[in-house]
Parts: C-alpha cells; structure tokens; sequence
C-alpha cells in the first residue's frame, strides 16, 4: 500500500470551496514524537497551499470559525495561535499532491486516491488521527464513518462541534477554550478536550484529566498508546486538560513553548 492516500477530493463541507484530504503513514507510520503511530489525515485547500491560505483567510474552508486562526489585517495574519508549523507537514503534503510527471503533461495527484467503498477495508486495524491539520467538520461525514468503520480507534477534535454533524462526536472531542465551552459542548453531547492558559495540574475541572501525552503531565505515554481523545467511541469517558502549546502560540501570546505536537 502507498504510504500516502488521497481519501476525499471535493467541496467543503463549511463553505463549498475545494478540499483534499491526504491520510499519510498508512504503509510506515507517523514519526510524530507525541500521537505515536497513528495514520494522519490532512484536511487542505486542493488549490491553495496552507501558507497562502493563512495569509489570504481562504483556510477558512478548512478551519472553520477556530478561534486560533487569527486575522487578517492589511493582508497579514494577526494573532494566528494554532499549534500546527504549516510550513512543515502540511505544506510537504500539498506539495506532493500536487507533484505533476512530465509523462502525459496532465497534472495529476503526486499520491493515488482511493474510491470510497475501499477505505473501510484499507483503514481496517489501524488508529486514525482525524485532522492531523484541518477540523474534520470541514470532510462529509461519510468519509469518516467508512475510514473508521472498520479502524482500531484514533483521535479528533473539532471547534465546530456547535454546528458540525452529530455524528462526529462518536470520534472526536470538541475543542474547548474555556470552561464555558466545556459546559456547553458537553449539552450537545460531546466529550471535551479543553486547553487552559493556566498550568493543567492545577486548572483542571470535574471528571478533566490532563493528557498523559503533555509535557505537564510527564509524556507518560503517546496518543495511539492512550486513544482517550476518540470522542464517544473511547473507552475512555473523563474529559481531557491541556496546558497551551505549540510554537505559534509562544510567539502570538509571548509564552513559553510548553508542548510541541
């Protein structure tokens, strides 16, 4: 099997642009130091690279209405605090997708695509990061139903969860950036992973535990070890704690860098 697979190639489920979404470590997994090795799954805007969307707004096709994608202002991004260098992976990503063999002159996927009644049994076994870049509210929710049909589990998060598809809470958590969201995500029945600006060990709520894979909580495990963040369909039922991580949100919000996913 490709190590790369194109699972989804069509509108936008947020606002009928074109998307792509490319599942990467299907043949040797992801090298990612924190989720283990799990199978990624980039959500993209098939014609526009990710730094341009940043730069331009267009990757609200992808993102949605998440507080962390910043603004635009005078053609610049303000205040972007998304964990996710998309001058790395997802940028490799775009970019072999859109590899085009002098062979015919016709461009074409630089990864092959998958017909729909094939994922289930391609995905069958293996643990599924839905998401890796992009909120999986953005895909049909038919294209998660069969890549997890037959899965193992994996992980998701959504900030859409006030509007994305009901169904989606069966495998990703909803995105919380306050306790007030906590409360309310969890009335339309979905469990939270909650990201404080305070330290984890001591913000932490009722029925919250921190992720096990934070830096806070000592990387006691991986994320395709642990499988708590796989929303109703994990075995686990606690909601999950983080403290702020990642390299843009240090650089928009003046903090240490606790955690890089």
């Amino acid at each position: 099997m490709s190590n790369g697979l194109v699972i989804y190639r069509g509108p936008s489920v947020l606002d009928g642009s074109p998307i792509v979404v490319i599942a990467t470590g299907l043949g040797s997994g992801s090298s990612n130091r924190k989720t283990g090795a799990l199978v990624q799954t980039w959500i993209l805007r098939e014609d526009v690279s990710p730094i341009k969307a940043i730069q331009n707004g267009s990757d609200v096709s992808i993102c949605g209405a998440c507080p962390h994608r910043g603004r635009i202002e005078d053609g610049r991004n303000v205040g972007r605090s998304c964990y996710v260098n998309v001058g790395q992976a997802p940028l490799n990503v775009w970019r072999t997708f859109h590899r085009v063999p002098l062979a015919n002159g016709k461009p074409r996927s630089g990864y092959p695509e998958a017909r729909p009644d094939e994922l289930s049994a391609m995905f069958a076994g293996r643990l599924v990061r839905l998401g890796s870049y992009g909120d999986p509210a953005a895909v049909p929710v038919w294209v998660w139903q069969a890549v997890m049909a037959q899965a193992d589990g994996g992980t998701g998060y959504t900030h859409q969860w006030k509007d994305a598809a009901p169904e989606l809470a069966q495998w990703c958590m909803a995105s919380c950036d306050s306790e007030a969201d906590r409360v309310f995500a969890k009335l339309v029945g979905y469990r939270t992973f909650r990201v404080t600006a305070q330290d984890s060990r001591t913000d932490r709520g009722e029925r919250e535990v921190i992720c096990p894979a934070s830096d806070e909580a000592g990387k006691v495990t991986l994320c395709a070890a642990c499988k708590a963040c796989g929303g109703l369909s994990a075995k686990a039922k606690a909601d999950i704690v983080i403290t702020v991580h990642g390299p843009t949100y240090a650089k928009a919000n003046g903090r240490r860098n606790l955690a890089n996913v």
